[in-house]
């Protein structure tokens, strides 16, 4: 057994040992190690790394036991592939696309379950006529909610590229707000004429755009057009079954289902 070397990665601490990190000659790693490419230090004296440290456990514990391990409910194969492209370690890469592979079968049979409400709403906002005189305006708003379910976590992500807020004069992807993989709230309200822009950010009140079409959803019937369009493309189709043939006609609840 070699000495321990402690590791800085990006600010969190690992120790193993030289034969661990040199494990695999070629990788980044390797190089690093093995002198063919300089190391930097810390205050501390220890070898630092500028990348993520919080992914850094599962590429040091493959050097260990040559076996990718991942939590059941593991949500950064983004970053972690990144992460894994830099390191250069190939049968990492190649277990890797493996388990990539793996989660995407998984998911080929899903579900999706989307239940809508509207309600219309009276807004109060004052009118700049001149440059001293204002004047108080009301007008009604229709307001928009879906709660989203799906057993496929990556077609919410799709959904999330898909979708934007309009607020505050910019537009934000609706992945930020996607806190649960499995779920996903949407509010938001139809364009009101006569509204004065700075007036939706003041009373935060968000718009809904599909993108990269740069078509605002005004309508329940322009949202479930847009979310049919995205599921269908993803292999959905329309449960026959459920749920009642008027409550779909109506906009109330929408669900699908894909099969592999």
């Amino acid at each position: 057994m070699s000495e321990p070397i402690t590791l800085n990665v990006g600010g969190k601490l690992y120790t193993t040992s030289l034969s661990t990190l040199t494990s695999f000659p070629d990788s980044m790693l390797g190089a690093m190690f093995s002198g063919k490419i300089p190391t930097k230090k810390d205050s501390q004296g220890n070898c630092f790394i500028d990348r993520d440290g919080k992914i850094f456990r599962y590429i040091l514990n493959f050097l260990r036991t040559s076996h990718l391990d991942l939590p059941e409910d593991f949500q950064e194969m983004g970053l972690l592939r990144r992460e894994v492209d830099f390191y250069q370690i190939q049968p990492l890469i190649e277990a890797l696309q493996e388990k990539e592979v793996e989660l995407s079968k998984a998911e080929k049979n899903a579900m999706l379950n989307i239940t809508l409400d509207q309600k219309t709403q009276t807004v109060h906002f004052t009118v700049r006529e001149a440059p001293q005189i204002y004047s108080l305006s009301s007008s009604n708003m229709e307001v928009f909610s879906a709660h989203i379910f799906s057993t496929s976590c990556l077609f919410l992500k799709l959904l999330g590229s898909k979708l934007y807020y309009c607020f505050n004069g910019n537009l934000a992807s609706i992945s930020s707000y996607l806190q649960d993989p499995n779920h996903l709230t949407l509010d938001w309200v139809a364009s009101v004429e006569g509204l004065p822009e700075e007036e939706y950010t003041r009373q935060n009140l968000k718009r809904l755009w599909v993108v990269p079409d740069n078509k605002q959803i005004n309508s329940f019937q322009v949202f479930v057009e847009e979310v049919l369009k995205i599921a269908m493309s993803d292999g959905f189709c329309i449960d026959s079954s459920h749920p009642h043939t008027s409550d779909f006609m109506n906009n109330k609840i929408i669900r699908l289902i894909r099969y592999k």
